[in-house]
């Protein structure tokens, strides 16, 4: 798993592993950023699957309950064939950009 340091959030990266040992590695080193805002990339799975992506769900939630962003960055999935507590976009550039509004939002007290 390499962790990038960004200006307003962490990039979080898989290292050819399966999505599932990804999940569980994750979760196991969640105290490390959860007080931080996170884009995990799923880019490098081409042929992620629904059933895997839901393997974040709780870390997501957990993550989101300190009130932090969790972005799970993929293009090889829809939003709609996920449950709406997963957020998820198509590009890096996308997580950056929803990880500002969130911060925003949080200042303003929305």
């Amino acid at each position: 798993m390499k962790i990038s340091e960004k200006e307003n959030y962490i990039l979080i990266e898989p290292l050819e592993a399966p999505v599932v040992d990804f999940v569980s590695l994750l979760t196991q080193r969640h105290a490390e950023f959860e007080k931080k805002n996170v884009a995990v990339s799923l880019l490098a799975y081409h042929n992620l699957k629904k059933e895997e992506v839901l393997g974040f769900l709780e870390i997501s939630n957990l993550h989101q309950m300190h009130n932090k962003s969790f972005v799970l960055v993929s293009n090889a999935i829809t939003i709609d064939q996920l449950p709406e507590e997963i957020i998820m976009v198509p590009s890096l550039r996308e997580a950056e950009d929803l990880i500002q509004m969130d911060e925003i939002q949080r200042d303003l007290g929305i």
